[in-house]
């Protein structure tokens, strides 16, 4: 269960759907709702001096307003948390460690404009050791999580994906496994038969399956695509990191990063 929430803000005109979006999750599952604004900083001189600029200090308040506002309509648990100032490398780190305190943390999609670090998203999932929920820079959020696709090739991170996601698994109307890689075994093993609808099933997930062919950039619009003609709300993947081959393990990661239309929950 989702019992401690970290949902980042940092003063943009998506916050206050981003807040409702988290706040609704946290009623869901009977949790607390932490607010944390961390802003990249646009002016040198506060850079250099580690403080908050005028514009910093009026998007954080702003922000604590809009948040305050949303909790106190929703009556959740919830407290408010913000860095001093918004030298990038200090804003990655401290994000990526008070994630680590947290059970689920909701940022949103980059967009032109977005006063927080380009890589921020990447880092929180490679580093915070926690699943990242990431909201689109488009359209408002309805729902989350009750039409829910899951991408599965059986690695590791799709493996921490799905069940970083099972609370919103076990409570989805339908859930869609798109394997896009059939599984390596070795053909000599003896091995008893494996089923992720037979694992899924025993949590109580209403799952279906398709196969996808393939595993490259083109399977990831694939996806897309797919989540968008059945509606879904959610679409639950595991998140790569560029390593030291970035075409082969982190480009579909930033793929969906960039093109996202639908909530993603990523794990690493």
């Amino acid at each position: 269960m989702y019992k401690d929430i970290l949902v980042h803000l940092d003063g943009g005109h998506r916050d206050p759907l981003r807040i409702e979006a988290a706040a609704a999750l946290a009623k869901r599952f009977g949790g607390r709702l932490t607010g944390l604004f961390a802003r990249a900083e646009n002016q040198g001189l506060a850079v250099i001096a580690r403080r908050g600029s005028e514009a910093f200090e009026t998007a954080a308040a702003t922000s604590e307003r809009q948040f305050n506002e949303v909790v106190a309509q929703t009556g959740i648990s919830a407290r408010w948390w913000r860095l001093e100032h918004g030298e990038q490398s200090h804003v990655l780190a401290e994000t990526a460690i008070a994630a680590r305190f947290h059970d689920l943390v909701i940022v949103g999609q980059h967009h032109d404009g977005k006063d927080a670090p380009e890589d921020l998203i990447e880092q929180l999932v490679l580093q915070s050791g926690r699943p990242v929920l990431i909201l689109p820079s488009v359209d408002k959020y309805p729902s989350i999580g009750s039409n829910i696709m899951v991408a599965w090739n059986g690695g590791r991170e799709a493996t921490r994906a799905l069940h970083d996601s099972m609370p919103l698994l076990e409570g989805a109307e339908t859930v869609e496994i798109i394997s896009v890689r059939a599984q390596q075994r070795s053909p000599d093993a003896k091995l008893p038969p494996l089923s992720i609808i037979e694992h899924m099933t025993q949590h109580g997930a209403k799952v279906t399956r398709e196969v996808l062919a393939g595993e490259d950039i083109g399977v990831m619009d694939l996806l897309l695509s797919r989540a968008f003609d059945q509606g879904c709300d959610l679409l639950v993947m595991g998140g790569h990191g560029g390593y030291h081959l970035p075409f082969f393990k982190g480009a579909g990661t930033r793929h969906i990063l960039k093109h996202m239309t639908l909530p993603v929950l990523m794990s690493h």
